[in-house]
């Protein structure tokens, strides 16, 4: 039996493991998908040892960069954007080979894209500065904006929490949140934004899913604020992750 799975940590409720083992089910695929949460990723390789029958993995927090020197191919979109979170399992021999490619692009820029009206919407602000924010920074870009990192720390290339004025607001109008903050069960928790700044011609667009509708999403639909959250995102790259497994990629 084929085996996929998730590496993350921690891993709580996972999205991919419900929607591929239903899947496998509906479809009469002879595979399974499991978590393997794992504390360190230095772990990978006794998974793969343990397993041998695995033919792709997902990957998410905190290990979308730190996989990478575990690889022995990266593709050239997942390389530019320096993250990972699919891997293409593969045997050459009695040597196992380990492909990284990147979905969250293609996952993101085909769900938002129908949101964007180019009159209005020029630039961006990307909240959160891990693995995932730097495919969100890739997507916006290739669909034309300008983007800015937001952070609660001093960094470089990125602005603060705390210098995000009105007047920002209504330059960067498409606003997207890769950081956890409002996840369940911490559902009370939003960015700190001038959110009464915002109107119709602002996107929220939350990568969480669960909540369906995040404090962020709620305060910026209070004030007229397009918000859509991740759940698009994750089937658009469910679909792919397979794509990208079984060789189809373009």
């Amino acid at each position: 039996m084929d085996q996929y799975g998730l590496i993350g940590y921690p891993l709580g409720h996972s999205f991919s493991i419900s929607y591929f083992n239903q899947k496998f089910a509906d479809e009469g695929i002879n595979a399974k998908y499991e978590n393997f949460e794992i504390p360190t990723i230095d772990e990978l390789s006794e998974i793969l040892a343990k397993n041998p029958d695995l033919k792709g993995l997902n990957v998410t927090i905190p290990y979308k960069e730190k996989v990478i020197p575990f690889l022995n191919q990266i593709s050239p979109e997942a390389r530019a954007i320096g993250a990972v979170n699919v891997i293409r399992v593969t045997q050459n021999g009695n040597k196992t080979i380990l492909k990284g490619f990147n979905s969250d692009v293609i996952g993101f820029t085909q769900s938002i894209e129908p949101m964007i009206d180019k009159k209005w919407h020029k630039k961006a602000l990307i909240l959160g500065t891990g693995g995932a924010s730097k495919a969100i920074n890739y997507g916006l870009k290739s669909l034309g904006l300008e983007t800015v990192f937001v952070s609660r720390y001093e960094r470089p290339d990125t602005i603060q929490y705390e210098r995000i004025t009105p007047e920002v607001i209504k330059e960067y109008n498409v606003i997207v949140n890769c950081t956890p903050m409002g996840m369940y069960p911490k559902t009370d928790e939003c960015p700190n934004l001038p959110y009464e700044a915002m109107d119709n011609h602002t996107i929220l667009y939350d990568l969480i899913y669960n909540p369906d509708q995040t404090l962020f999403m709620r305060k910026g639909a209070a004030y007229g604020a397009d918000v859509k959250n991740g759940l698009e995102m994750l089937l658009l790259q469910a679909f792919v992750s397979w794509e990208f497994w079984h060789g189809k990629e373009k």
